[in-house]
């Protein structure tokens, strides 16, 4: 059996003396698993980092087999992201987060939205907000996706500023007024119509709704805490934008 297909490198481990097992993203076959011949080479090393977009080429005798990867670059940024904090402790979070999905599953809205945050990096509070917006992502394909698009009270889509803890659905501004105490805030640049660029106080808001609900639906029940990457994210973000934006 054979396929090609473009991928991303969510991590690499050594295997034997000389190989490595590869673990990517792939545009049309999901997250998929492989040994590198030759992936513990100086040659090879660079190409099998975190974050570099490669082509790959899976061969097995059978489906169910480990398979091995040729693999061929095609945007090596993983060297040029050393030099920005924020850039690394991103692609740490996000290959974490991608490697959370079950193997051989398609996937592509995530390689999407993997491959465009990655793409991204250079720009903080650009990046800040794709990855809120990756780890969205990221509940929906695990199956606890929110709904963000109309208020849970009246079924408005305009006025839009809380989230129901329990529900995970969006709430107005005038429905919510006597609960926000016991709401989430929705920041504007998750909400449809916005268009600014989001400031660092609604970027913060952004972590912090998708950190309850990754921590409800994914992290707890995997006994997983939230990684030291993210939080180092978020507070290499912080230092570069102004608190009031």
């Amino acid at each position: 059996m054979q396929w090609t297909d473009e991928a991303v490198v969510l991590a690499a481990k050594r295997h034997g003396e000389t190989s490595a097992i590869l673990d990517v993203m792939t545009r049309e076959h999901g997250r998929y698993l492989g040994l590198v011949r030759g992936g513990a080479s100086t040659r090879m090393r660079p190409l099998l980092q975190p974050g570099n977009s490669v082509r790959v080429t899976w061969r097995a005798r059978l489906e169910e087999h480990l398979g091995a990867f040729g693999v061929e670059g095609l945007h090596l940024r993983a060297g040029a992201l050393l030099g920005a904090s924020h850039a690394v402790y991103a692609v740490t979070h996000l290959s974490a987060l991608a490697r959370l999905l079950p193997e051989r599953d398609p996937h592509e809205r995530i390689y999407h939205a993997l491959d465009v945050t990655l793409g991204h990096l250079d720009d903080p509070q650009f990046a800040a907000a794709l990855v809120v917006r990756f780890e969205l992502q990221m509940l929906a394909e695990l199956g606890f996706g929110l709904d963000l698009a109309r208020c849970a009270a009246t079924g408005r889509s305009s006025g839009l500023a809380f989230v129901s803890p329990k529900s995970g659905r969006a709430v107005s501004a005038e429905a919510g007024e006597s609960w926000r105490d016991r709401l989430l805030p929705l920041p504007a640049f998750l909400r449809e119509e916005a268009s600014a660029a989001p400031s660092l106080a609604e970027l913060l808001q952004g972590f912090a709704l998708t950190q309850f609900f990754l921590c409800r639906h994914v992290f707890e029940p995997r006994g997983l805490a939230v990684s030291d990457a993210r939080q180092s994210f978020i507070a290499a973000v912080t230092k570069t934008l102004p608190s009031a934006a």
